[in-house]
């Protein structure tokens, strides 16, 4: 059995290698700029996706094309594929186009769906941690269930490997709440050195990030200043004006599908520490 992975140089899809890896099964890891051992592919031209022989994908999300990517698996004799999504498409904010294309290709099908990443302020706050010990943010009470994306790549590993998970959708998050403050306070416990706070306004931090060389279009949506789907927020205190307060409480997918308690973010930053000296 060949189970091919897309995305896999991304902060999940290089977990799912891994993984797969350590359970011993044939991987083929696509990527766009292929090295050591990956294969060519694009999600954005379908014809060059290696699907000859691949019996699972794991499916990294590009809407444009996904219907054509779906439709090549369906004829290559692809027979299950676990899609990543997002927690939004549980709530009801957003229809994911991905996910509608699998369902309806008549393969078996599984829907990953993480809250945020706890690795999404990893590029974000590692720079001033590893110059200054200093964490600059503009929301120091923010407060979040954010998941590790090792659990994210578990639950598709999971999926990928066992028939019971066909036809389910897993909403992902952390085990507990936590603010940012707390975030912050555990890479300093992990690192063994104090970590200090400095709050900053979002303009403030939207310059420092940009000047590290971070895309815009991330850097707005994490400061709020765009939505979800890419519109200007109404907010001018940095908040979407998307409802993710259904999200704001554990929810059990990575218990659900593996058996087992989602990752700390204290467990997070101490996996991540060399990211931070």
């Amino acid at each position: 059995m060949t189970i091919l992975v897309t995305g896999a140089t991304g902060v999940v899809g290089r977990n799912v290698v891994r993984q797969l890896v350590e359970a011993g099964e044939d991987v083929r890891v696509m990527s766009r700029r292929p090295a050591d051992g990956a294969v060519y592919g694009d999600l954005l031209k379908p014809e060059t996706v290696p699907f000859d022989g691949v019996d699972r994908v794991y499916l990294f999300p590009v809407d444009e094309t996904a219907r054509e990517v779906v439709a090549r698996a369906r004829e290559a004799g692809v027979r299950r594929i676990v899609d990543l999504s997002a927690a939004s498409v549980t709530i009801g904010l957003h229809v994911n186009p991905v996910e509608q294309a699998v369902e309806e290709s008549g393969l078996e099908w599984t829907h990953v769906r993480p809250a945020g990443f706890m690795a999404n302020l990893l590029p974000l706050w590692a720079p001033s941690v590893r110059a200054d010990r200093v964490v600059r943010y503009p929301f120091p009470d923010e407060v979040g269930v954010p998941v590790h994306e090792a659990d994210i790549a578990a639950v598709a590993v999971a999926a990928l490997l066992e028939d019971r998970h066909a036809g389910r959708e897993y909403t992902l998050t952390g085990p507990e709440l936590v603010t940012v403050r707390e975030q912050v306070a555990a890479i300093g416990a992990a690192l063994g050195e104090d970590v200090r706070f400095e709050e900053v306004t979002r303009s403030r931090a939207r310059e420092l990030w940009l000047a590290e060389g971070h895309p815009a279009e991330f850097v707005d949506f994490m400061l709020g200043f765009v939505n979800y789907d890419g519109s200007e927020s109404g907010d001018s205190k940095g908040f979407s004006d998307d409802d993710y307060s259904a999200l704001m409480k554990p929810w059990p997918g990575v218990q659900d599908a593996t058996g087992r308690s989602a990752r700390t973010c204290a467990e997070w930053a101490r996996d991540h520490v060399e990211d931070f000296r």
